[in-house]
Protein backbone atom coordinates (compact mmCIF):
# COMPACT_ATOMS: atom_id res chain seq x y z
CA UNK A 1 0.00 0.00 0.00
CA UNK A 2 1.12 3.77 -1.13
CA UNK A 3 2.43 5.46 1.62
CA UNK A 4 -0.73 8.79 2.40
CA UNK A 5 0.45 11.77 2.26
CA UNK A 6 0.32 14.29 5.30
CA UNK A 7 -2.99 15.51 3.48
CA UNK A 8 -4.30 11.88 3.68
CA UNK A 9 -3.06 11.30 7.18
CA UNK A 10 -5.10 14.32 8.51
CA UNK A 11 -7.71 14.09 6.94
CA UNK A 12 -8.20 10.36 8.44
CA UNK A 13 -7.83 12.05 11.92
CA UNK A 14 -9.65 14.76 14.65
CA UNK A 15 -8.96 17.77 16.28
CA UNK A 16 -9.86 18.07 19.98
CA UNK A 17 -8.95 21.01 22.73
CA UNK A 18 -7.05 19.61 25.81
CA UNK A 19 -5.76 22.59 28.22
CA UNK A 20 -7.14 25.12 25.69
CA UNK A 21 -4.90 23.92 22.50
CA UNK A 22 -6.19 21.82 19.35
CA UNK A 23 -4.79 18.19 19.37
CA UNK A 24 -4.50 16.23 16.37
CA UNK A 25 -5.80 12.52 17.27
CA UNK A 26 -5.63 9.26 15.13
CA UNK A 27 -7.61 6.23 15.98
CA UNK A 28 -8.44 3.03 13.84
CA UNK A 29 -8.72 -1.03 14.24
CA UNK A 30 -10.61 -2.85 17.02
CA UNK A 31 -9.05 -5.04 19.78
CA UNK A 32 -6.22 -4.21 22.50
CA UNK A 33 -5.25 -0.85 22.45
CA UNK A 34 -1.88 -0.05 21.37
CA UNK A 35 -0.48 3.48 21.81
CA UNK A 36 1.52 4.96 19.58
CA UNK A 37 4.45 7.74 20.62
CA UNK A 38 6.28 9.68 17.87
CA UNK A 39 9.31 11.44 17.66
CA UNK A 40 11.49 15.22 17.38
CA UNK A 41 11.54 16.70 15.29
CA UNK A 42 8.55 14.86 13.77
CA UNK A 43 5.03 13.85 14.22
CA UNK A 44 2.11 11.02 14.20
CA UNK A 45 2.51 10.78 10.56
CA UNK A 46 6.16 8.56 11.19
CA UNK A 47 3.98 5.90 11.49
CA UNK A 48 2.00 5.45 8.58
CA UNK A 49 3.51 2.56 6.72
CA UNK A 50 2.87 0.30 9.66
CA UNK A 51 -0.63 1.89 10.76
CA UNK A 52 -2.84 -0.10 8.39
CA UNK A 53 -0.62 -3.23 9.34
CA UNK A 54 -1.24 -3.03 13.25
CA UNK A 55 -4.92 -1.52 12.81
CA UNK A 56 -5.72 -4.49 11.15
CA UNK A 57 -5.60 -6.75 14.69
CA UNK A 58 -5.28 -4.11 17.40
CA UNK A 59 -6.95 -0.42 18.26
CA UNK A 60 -4.44 1.48 17.36
CA UNK A 61 -4.13 5.44 19.12
CA UNK A 62 -2.09 8.56 18.17
CA UNK A 63 -1.83 11.73 17.67
CA UNK A 64 0.37 14.69 17.51
CA UNK A 65 2.25 16.39 20.94
CA UNK A 66 1.75 19.37 21.68
CA UNK A 67 4.38 21.35 19.50
CA UNK A 68 4.63 19.13 16.62
CA UNK A 69 2.67 18.36 13.41
CA UNK A 70 -0.89 19.15 13.19
CA UNK A 71 -1.08 20.11 16.74
CA UNK A 72 -0.83 23.30 17.91
CA UNK A 73 2.41 24.97 19.04
CA UNK A 74 1.87 27.69 21.69
CA UNK A 75 4.74 29.88 22.49
CA UNK A 76 3.47 30.16 25.90
CA UNK A 77 3.48 26.65 26.95
CA UNK A 78 5.91 24.74 29.19
CA UNK A 79 7.15 22.02 26.83
CA UNK A 80 7.88 19.04 29.18
CA UNK A 81 7.83 15.16 29.30
CA UNK A 82 5.25 15.40 31.79
CA UNK A 83 3.16 17.67 30.26
CA UNK A 84 3.29 15.46 27.07
CA UNK A 85 2.75 12.24 28.96
CA UNK A 86 -0.45 14.29 30.43
CA UNK A 87 -1.72 14.53 27.23
CA UNK A 88 -1.57 10.97 26.36
CA UNK A 89 -3.11 10.07 29.53
CA UNK A 90 -5.84 12.42 28.44
CA UNK A 91 -6.38 10.75 25.01
CA UNK A 92 -6.52 7.35 26.95
CA UNK A 93 -8.96 8.31 29.17
CA UNK A 94 -11.41 10.21 26.47
CA UNK A 95 -11.39 6.60 24.54
CA UNK A 96 -12.20 4.95 27.66
CA UNK A 97 -8.99 2.77 27.73
CA UNK A 98 -8.31 0.90 30.84
CA UNK A 99 -5.29 -1.31 29.80
CA UNK A 100 -2.57 -0.58 26.54
CA UNK A 101 0.56 -1.48 24.92
CA UNK A 102 3.15 1.23 24.20
CA UNK A 103 5.25 1.32 20.44
CA UNK A 104 7.21 4.47 20.89
CA UNK A 105 10.37 6.20 18.75
CA UNK A 106 13.11 9.04 20.05
CA UNK A 107 11.33 11.53 22.11
CA UNK A 108 8.43 9.32 22.52
CA UNK A 109 10.88 6.81 24.35
CA UNK A 110 11.06 9.20 27.45
CA UNK A 111 7.68 9.80 27.50
CA UNK A 112 6.60 5.91 27.17
CA UNK A 113 9.61 5.84 30.25
CA UNK A 114 7.76 8.59 31.86
CA UNK A 115 4.13 6.61 31.41
CA UNK A 116 6.12 3.98 32.87
CA UNK A 117 7.07 5.59 35.97
CA UNK A 118 3.98 6.53 36.51
CA UNK A 119 2.63 2.77 36.44
CA UNK A 120 4.72 2.26 39.45
CA UNK A 121 2.66 4.80 41.17
CA UNK A 122 -0.68 3.73 39.94
CA UNK A 123 -1.74 5.09 37.22
CA UNK A 124 -5.54 4.82 35.91
CA UNK A 125 -4.64 2.99 32.89
CA UNK A 126 -1.96 -0.03 33.25
CA UNK A 127 0.48 -0.62 30.66
CA UNK A 128 0.81 -4.24 29.63
CA UNK A 129 4.00 -4.09 27.97
CA UNK A 130 6.18 -1.66 25.34
CA UNK A 131 8.42 -1.81 21.93
CA UNK A 132 10.94 1.12 21.86
CA UNK A 133 12.52 2.00 18.53
CA UNK A 134 15.56 4.06 18.69
CA UNK A 135 15.55 6.64 21.08
CA UNK A 136 18.01 8.15 23.98
CA UNK A 137 16.71 5.56 26.84
CA UNK A 138 19.66 6.36 28.48
CA UNK A 139 21.36 9.99 28.52
CA UNK A 140 24.93 8.53 28.97
CA UNK A 141 24.47 7.16 25.70
CA UNK A 142 22.80 9.83 23.71
CA UNK A 143 24.51 11.12 20.31
CA UNK A 144 22.86 14.73 19.58
CA UNK A 145 23.49 16.10 16.35
CA UNK A 146 25.26 19.23 16.71
CA UNK A 147 22.29 21.12 15.09
CA UNK A 148 20.34 19.45 18.22
CA UNK A 149 23.32 20.87 20.83
CA UNK A 150 23.02 24.50 19.27
CA UNK A 151 18.85 24.42 19.01
CA UNK A 152 19.39 23.67 23.08
CA UNK A 153 22.12 26.47 23.52
CA UNK A 154 21.32 30.21 24.10
CA UNK A 155 21.70 30.30 20.49
CA UNK A 156 18.56 28.00 20.37
CA UNK A 157 16.33 30.59 18.66
CA UNK A 158 18.77 31.74 15.91
CA UNK A 159 19.13 28.91 14.82
CA UNK A 160 15.84 28.04 14.42
CA UNK A 161 14.83 30.50 12.17
CA UNK A 162 17.94 29.67 10.33
CA UNK A 163 16.91 26.01 9.62
CA UNK A 164 15.60 25.47 6.16
CA UNK A 165 14.61 22.22 4.34
CA UNK A 166 17.88 21.85 3.11
CA UNK A 167 19.54 21.63 6.47
CA UNK A 168 16.76 19.74 7.85
CA UNK A 169 16.52 17.07 4.84
CA UNK A 170 20.74 16.96 5.26
CA UNK A 171 20.71 16.36 9.11
CA UNK A 172 17.62 13.91 8.07
CA UNK A 173 19.70 11.84 5.62
CA UNK A 174 22.88 11.93 8.48
CA UNK A 175 20.68 9.87 10.89
CA UNK A 176 18.89 7.48 8.34
CA UNK A 177 21.02 4.90 7.21
CA UNK A 178 18.67 4.10 4.58
CA UNK A 179 17.55 7.27 2.03
CA UNK A 180 14.70 8.82 2.63
CA UNK A 181 12.61 9.79 -0.51
CA UNK A 182 12.47 13.47 -1.46
CA UNK A 183 9.01 13.36 -0.74
CA UNK A 184 9.16 12.08 2.27
CA UNK A 185 11.21 14.67 3.83
CA UNK A 186 9.27 17.46 2.14
CA UNK A 187 6.04 15.79 4.25
CA UNK A 188 7.99 15.67 7.53
CA UNK A 189 9.59 19.58 6.97
CA UNK A 190 5.89 20.50 5.99
CA UNK A 191 4.75 19.03 9.60
CA UNK A 192 7.81 20.84 11.54
CA UNK A 193 7.08 24.18 9.81
CA UNK A 194 3.11 24.05 10.50
CA UNK A 195 1.93 26.56 12.57
CA UNK A 196 5.28 28.14 13.12
CA UNK A 197 6.57 24.76 14.58
CA UNK A 198 10.29 26.51 13.84
CA UNK A 199 9.53 28.96 16.84
CA UNK A 200 9.15 26.41 19.71
CA UNK A 201 11.88 23.90 18.55
CA UNK A 202 14.37 25.39 21.24
CA UNK A 203 11.41 24.83 23.60
CA UNK A 204 10.53 21.05 22.91
CA UNK A 205 14.47 20.23 22.49
CA UNK A 206 14.99 20.81 26.41
CA UNK A 207 14.08 17.06 26.59
CA UNK A 208 17.77 16.60 26.12
CA UNK A 209 18.58 18.32 29.87
CA UNK A 210 14.98 16.84 31.13
CA UNK A 211 16.39 13.33 30.39
CA UNK A 212 19.59 14.03 32.45
CA UNK A 213 17.66 15.81 35.61
CA UNK A 214 15.41 12.68 35.86
CA UNK A 215 17.81 10.01 34.63
CA UNK A 216 16.51 7.92 37.86
CA UNK A 217 13.48 8.24 37.73
CA UNK A 218 13.34 7.35 33.41
CA UNK A 219 16.21 4.50 33.37
CA UNK A 220 14.36 3.47 36.54
CA UNK A 221 11.45 2.80 35.49
CA UNK A 222 13.67 0.96 32.26
CA UNK A 223 15.71 -1.03 34.78
CA UNK A 224 12.59 -2.00 37.06
CA UNK A 225 10.35 -2.19 34.60
CA UNK A 226 6.97 -5.35 35.59
CA UNK A 227 5.80 -5.35 32.19
CA UNK A 228 7.96 -6.77 28.75
CA UNK A 229 10.00 -4.03 26.75
CA UNK A 230 11.32 -5.44 23.39
CA UNK A 231 13.81 -3.08 22.17
CA UNK A 232 13.81 -2.41 17.88
CA UNK A 233 16.98 -0.39 16.90
CA UNK A 234 18.23 0.42 13.67
CA UNK A 235 22.17 -0.36 14.77
CA UNK A 236 23.32 2.76 12.34
CA UNK A 237 22.01 5.30 13.91
CA UNK A 238 24.71 7.40 15.00
CA UNK A 239 22.34 8.87 17.70
CA UNK A 240 21.35 6.01 19.64
CA UNK A 241 21.87 3.18 17.55
CA UNK A 242 24.65 0.32 18.38
CA UNK A 243 26.49 1.89 21.13
CA UNK A 244 22.62 2.63 23.04
CA UNK A 245 22.14 -1.04 22.71
CA UNK A 246 25.26 -1.64 24.32
CA UNK A 247 24.48 0.10 27.36
CA UNK A 248 21.08 -1.19 27.03
CA UNK A 249 22.61 -4.62 27.93
CA UNK A 250 24.76 -3.42 30.50
CA UNK A 251 21.65 -2.03 32.62
CA UNK A 252 19.00 -4.74 31.83
CA UNK A 253 18.64 -8.33 32.97
CA UNK A 254 18.05 -10.60 29.89
CA UNK A 255 17.10 -7.86 27.16
CA UNK A 256 14.79 -8.43 24.31
CA UNK A 257 16.34 -6.52 21.36
CA UNK A 258 15.45 -6.80 17.59
CA UNK A 259 19.13 -4.95 15.71
CA UNK A 260 18.56 -3.94 11.96
CA UNK A 261 21.42 -3.82 10.22
CA UNK A 262 21.94 -1.21 7.54
CA UNK A 263 19.12 0.63 9.62
CA UNK A 264 19.26 4.57 11.13
CA UNK A 265 17.34 6.48 13.53
CA UNK A 266 14.25 5.98 11.80
CA UNK A 267 13.52 2.35 11.39
CA UNK A 268 9.74 2.25 11.23
CA UNK A 269 10.51 5.00 8.05
CA UNK A 270 13.47 3.30 6.87
CA UNK A 271 12.36 -0.50 7.44
CA UNK A 272 8.69 -0.81 7.45
CA UNK A 273 8.71 -4.44 7.14
CA UNK A 274 10.89 -5.41 9.39
CA UNK A 275 9.52 -3.01 12.12
CA UNK A 276 5.96 -4.55 11.87
CA UNK A 277 7.19 -7.69 11.90
CA UNK A 278 9.25 -7.58 15.14
CA UNK A 279 6.30 -5.10 16.81
CA UNK A 280 3.91 -7.68 15.66
CA UNK A 281 5.57 -10.66 17.19
CA UNK A 282 5.64 -8.87 20.34
CA UNK A 283 2.44 -7.87 20.75
CA UNK A 284 0.96 -11.27 19.84
CA UNK A 285 3.49 -12.31 22.98
CA UNK A 286 1.55 -10.00 25.14
CA UNK A 287 -1.77 -11.53 23.59
CA UNK A 288 -1.32 -15.12 24.74
CA UNK A 289 0.01 -13.82 28.51
CA UNK A 290 -2.97 -11.73 28.81
CA UNK A 291 -4.93 -14.61 27.63
CA UNK A 292 -3.44 -17.08 29.45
Amino acid sequence: MAMPTIEEWRAGGATWRWRGHEVFWRAAGAGPVVLLIHGFPTASWDWAAIWDALAARYRVLTLDMIGFGFSAKPRAFDYTIGAQADLYEALLARDGVTRYRIVAHDYGDTVAQELLARQAEGAAARIEGAVLLNGGLFPESHRPLATQRLLASPLGGLVARATTFPRFAAAMRRICARPLPDDELAAMWALVEHNDGRGVMPKLIGYMAERRRSRARWVGAITGARVPIRVIDGVDDPISGGHMLARYRELVRDPDIVELAGVGHYPQVEAPAEVTRATLEALARLDRATAA
